[in-house]
């Protein structure tokens, strides 16, 4: 592992604010974690899910949930049974 001195990157005021918690120690930064598609598709399915199931609850019919989101009745209850378990 290589370091970088802190002095190149980083500007003094933040310097002099992280040697008040951290003076003199070899300190790791972690990496931001990329969103990645699969959960920003894992998202939109969550709630699309939700959606499904706050109308089903209002008293919408499953053959028409069906319907409207391009689903079968069988994967309509099965979206509902995931959400009832949350």
């Amino acid at each position: 592992m290589s370091y970088i001195n802190a002095k190149v990157v980083l500007p003094k005021e933040l310097i002099k604010e992280i040697q008040k918690y951290v003076n003199g120690v070899d300190l790791y930064i972690p990496k931001v974690p990329k969103v990645s598609n699969d959960s920003i598709y894992k998202n939109e399915i969550y709630r699309r899910n939700k959606e499904i199931y706050e109308l089903f609850l209002q008293g919408e019919k499953v053959s028409k949930l069906a319907t409207k989101y391009y689903l079968s009745d069988k994967s309509i209850y099965r979206i509902l049974g995931e959400m009832k378990k949350e």
